[in-house]
């Protein structure tokens, strides 16, 4: 299948698809033309590759593990679980500080509230 075909079938548009080449997630066949072919399992990949960077997951984390997943499932790629590991340990980091500025801010809102109501919070 030609680029827009798995372009169209997967959803990821063409500079994706091209991305992913360049940074050796995919490689596809070469016509004599120079036109690129892909195999049915491109879709997959595509689908794969899209699923790992939905999850925040870089294309240099992907391509450490990609061969292994398409070819042995999730389950069975050692390579998987440190970067999941590592991921979920960047997320809750990301969450602790984002709850701080939270409630550095509704202490910022309560104490404004609480001026601007003579001392009385009537929020």
């Amino acid at each position: 299948m030609k680029i827009g075909e798995l372009s169209k079938e997967t959803g990821a548009s063409i500079r994706s698809i091209r991305y992913y080449e360049q940074q050796g997630l995919m490689a596809p066949a070469r016509l004599q033309n120079g036109y690129r072919e892909y195999s049915r399992l491109a879709v997959e990949q595509v689908q794969t590759i899209q699923l790992y960077l939905s999850l925040g997951i870089s294309t240099e984390q992907v391509a450490g593990f990609l061969h292994c997943v398409m070819k042995n499932k999730e389950e069975f790629c050692r390579e998987v679980l440190p970067v999941y590991k590592g991921k979920l340990a960047e997320i809750d980091e990301q969450i602790k500080q984002l709850t701080a500025i939270r409630s550095n801010l509704a202490e910022r809102i309560a104490s404004i509230h609480k001026e601007n109501n003579g001392g009385v919070d009537r929020s």
